[in-house]
């Protein structure tokens, strides 16, 4: 071995504990660079690796069986344009009751033998595919829970057909709730209901202009009033990517951080392992080492830690993106899905050439000291620093460790700046993050905007997150006057509102709009106001951010709606975070639709019961007199955000401990610097009576003041840093987050994240504190 490669070898043998900090440090900047990488490149197009994979649907329509038949709609897949088609399905839209339990969401539930392979490949997610009458495979994404085993009743059906859960599946285009084997579709059927589900893919499919010449084509010789419902992937593909774009930025921000703070710590740590070698690298120099070999041998020192946590690094962050995978793997029911081989060569080729740079910065400095001048440099701090404030420390009413502790960090103002910097960057990202998963939370509810406690939902849900129109009832709507009556009466209802939906068109839109039209006060319905107000009278209006882009309107500005019996202009009083139907949404009062739309006969109703009143008997009660009235109640409550959420949630967990860890690292190397520094000093201590825990008090002191300061002056900076990036990547998404999203933070909350910046300075010097507090006073005086 070569006296450079010696003298590498002994370097990285001799500092073990600052070599370990390198390597953590570096894998943790690794870890977070891998996994927020990873997360960015994944989320760039997953819908369209599922969609090529289980080759979806371009477009799935739904036809009236009374109006076509299956031979006519079979030769639709030869229309121009068509590449691939499937079906005619049988479908229809039912209500079932969940083991005895009150009733469910309506589902759409389709007729298919299997899963398919060559159109809407159905991906099984637990269980199988049904067999026989008397099975059924739910959606994953079915209002209904999705759980193995359980009976699915249908008592206002012929028969009460009754249906065993076998299997959870997922469609990428959404085009069922729930499939069973053909012959179960009678049973399910009743007079005069259903429908038929055609599936096409198209030569050509990439706009929503070719999209509706594809739809034009396959329904030109069928009846004018056969097609009564349709849905283009294109639309899908928008509502999945809007789902993860309101969050995924938000992780994607909180690795950025992370990765700067790593980076940071493993500049620190470079940098002082090679400046407290300056009177050994005299000594190389004096032994014959050129000022060139001196430079590679405390870069090589510094890499070796350094590529040995990068390998750590590397794993680390492909079991951290595990979890996230998966989860969007399962959100798009594909398999596919892994990290790049590119972006672990990026981060790789990153993280080791700042590494290399910064050790060759620090020595290169050293390197160019004379020989003479590094001899004469000692390990000791320069007399005089930091005695001003040992006089003043002494002179307060504090043991004496403590206030040798709080005189420490003059003497050495450089290493406390470069401590305290970490500290301050780990306040930073626990502030950050703890205002992250509020604010998520906050969207998320403001998302579901649905506190009721009871719903009772409208008869055909057709502007539903799944599936094309829901099929033809023939079946007569329930009168929502006699239905609101009967909520009224009943024990235990407290707040009421309805509300029915209809389609209308803008002046300079293209498409149509959904126009919610409330009877009643639904202010208390979980609606979450961006600014403006709530309605309280006829005309006026509330719009989300989207509408408001979209018309270049604003608050205080009137819009006409249009595509009804006749034009109703209404005047916007406030903006509502509402991102369903890409915003394109009118919040109005029911009389303003009086005249324009006299029927509104698809009508939900949302309750809130008195307190004390059991809600599952109250449904119960309240469904007896629905029932003849053709409507049924169930158990309401906002959506917690699923599967998705807890995953990312859990995921910013992991990546504040690491990047605790990392600042404790900084303070962990700051302070191990310094005890070895004051050996001699330390055993002069114990030579005049401090004992062990006294030490440890001491040196535990040193960073009190430095982590205290920097976990006041890191929480309001991670505050203020998460009131720019959150209202950012929200704008980034078309949405401006209310404030109730963004002041998360509470006193009670601030506080104890002002003293996390004393926890993590003392983790950090807990190591070294003890190592001091068991260092042998012979030892120590002997130390030069």
């Amino acid at each position: 071995m070569s006296a450079l490669g010696k003298v590498v070898r002994a370097g990285v043998g001799r500092r073990r504990v600052q070599t370990l900090v390198i390597g953590l440090a570096t894998m943790m900047a690794v870890a977070a660079s891998v996994l927020g990488g990873s997360l960015l490149v994944v989320s760039g197009a997953p819908f369209d690796d599922a969609f090529a994979e289980r080759r979806g649907a371009h477009l799935s329509m739904e036809f009236d069986a009374g109006e076509v038949s299956a031979g006519q709609l079979t030769k639709s897949k030869d229309a121009e344009g068509v590449s691939s088609s499937t079906g005619p399905f049988r479908t229809v839209t039912v209500t079932p009751r969940s083991d005895g339990a009150g009733p469910e969401w309506p589902m759409t539930v389709v007729g298919r033998g299997d899963p398919g392979r060559d159109v809407d490949e159905v991906a099984l997610l637990d269980g199988r595919w049904p067999a026989r009458s008397g099975e059924i495979v739910l959606s994953a994404e079915s209002a209904v829970v999705p759980t193995l085993g359980r009976k699915l009743a249908f008592p206002d059906l012929p028969g009460e057909p009754a249906l065993k859960v076998v299997g959870v599946a997922r469609s990428v285009t959404h085009t069922a709730d729930a499939w069973v084997v053909p012959s179960q579709m009678p049973a399910l059927t009743a007079p005069g209901s259903g429908g038929y589900q055609m599936l096409y893919r198209f030569t050509d499919a990439d706009t929503a202009a070719r999209i509706t010449a594809g739809a034009e084509a396959v329904t030109r010789h069928l009846p004018p009033k056969a097609a009564v419902g349709e849905q283009s992937w294109l639309t899908v593909r928008k509502d999945a990517e809007r789902d993860t774009a309101v969050y995924v930025p938000f992780l994607i921000a909180f690795g950025a951080l992370g990765l700067v703070m790593s980076v940071l710590i493993v500049g620190n740590v470079v940098a002082s392992a090679v400046g407290t070698g300056t009177r050994r690298i005299g000594i190389l120099k004096a032994v014959g080492l050129a000022p060139p070999q001196v430079v590679r041998a405390y870069v090589g020192q510094a890499l070796i830690p350094a590529a040995v946590g990068t390998a750590l690094g590397v794993l680390a962050g492909h079991l951290l993106a595990v979890p996230v995978l998966a989860e969007t793997e399962e959100v798009y029911g594909i398999s596919s899905l892994g990290i790049a081989p590119w972006v672990d060569l990026a981060v790789i080729a990153g993280v080791l050439g700042l590494v290399a740079a910064t050790a060759w910065a620090s020595a290169w400095r050293a390197g160019r000291l004379r020989t003479v001048d590094a001899l004469a440099l000692g390990r000791n701090s320069p007399a005089g620093r930091g005695r001003w404030a040992a006089r003043l420390t002494a002179r307060l009413p504090l043991p004496q460790p403590v206030a040798l502790g709080l005189a420490r960090p003059f003497a050495r103002p450089v290493r406390t700046l470069a401590m305290g910097t970490a500290v301050l960057f780990g306040a930073i990202a626990v502030t950050f993050t703890v205002g992250l998963v509020g604010t998520l939370d906050q969207v998320m509810k403001a998302k579901a905007h649905d506190v009721a406690d009871v719903i009772v939902p409208a008869p055909l849900p057709d502007f539903g997150p799944q599936g094309p129109g829901r099929g033809p009832e023939k079946q007569p709507a329930p009168e929502p006057a006699a239905v609101a009556k009967a909520i009224k009466a009943a024990t235990g209802t407290g707040k009421h509102y309805s509300v029915a939906r209809v389609r209308a068109t803008v002046s300079g839109l293209t498409g149509t709009i959904d126009v919610n039209a409330f009877t009643g006060d639904a202010s208390w319905g979980g609606y979450t106001m961006v600014s403006g107000r709530w309605v309280d009278r006829p005309g006026e209006a509330v719009v989300p951010t989207p509408f408001l882009t979209a018309t270049g309107s604003r608050v205080g500005d009137t819009v006409t709606l249009n595509g009804l019996a006749e034009p109703v202009t209404v005047r916007i009083v406030g903006e509502v975070l509402d991102p369903r139907n890409d915003g394109m949404q009118v919040f109005t009062d029911a009389s303003t639709l009086a005249g324009a739309h006299p029927d509104l006969a698809e009508t939900s109703h949302h309750i809130a019961v008195t307190p004390g009143t059991d809600v599952s008997h109250y449904v119960d009660t309240l469904n007896k007199d629905l029932t003849p009235l053709g409507a049924t109640a169930r158990t309401g409550g906002p959506d917690a955000g699923g599967d998705m959420v807890a995953t990312l949630n859990s995921l910013s967990a992991i990546l504040t401990l690491m990047l605790v860890a990392v600042a404790a690292l900084g303070v962990l190397n700051g302070v191990l610097l310094d005890t070895r520094e004051r050996v001699r000093e330390l055993g002069v201590h114990k030579a005049l009576g401090m004992t062990p825990r006294q030490t440890i008090t001491m040196v535990i002191t040193s960073v009190a003041v430095t982590g205290l300061l920097a976990g006041a002056v890191g929480v309001p900076l991670g505050v203020a840093l998460h009131g720019r990036v959150l209202p950012a990547m929200g704008d980034s998404v078309g949405l401006r987050l209310p404030d109730s999203a963004l002041a998360v933070y509470h006193t009670a909350e601030l506080v104890p994240l002002v003293l996390g910046g004393l926890v993590i300075a003392t983790l950090g010097a807990l190591l070294p504190a003890g190592w001091a507090a068991r260092a042998r006073t012979a030892v120590a005086l002997r130390t030069e």
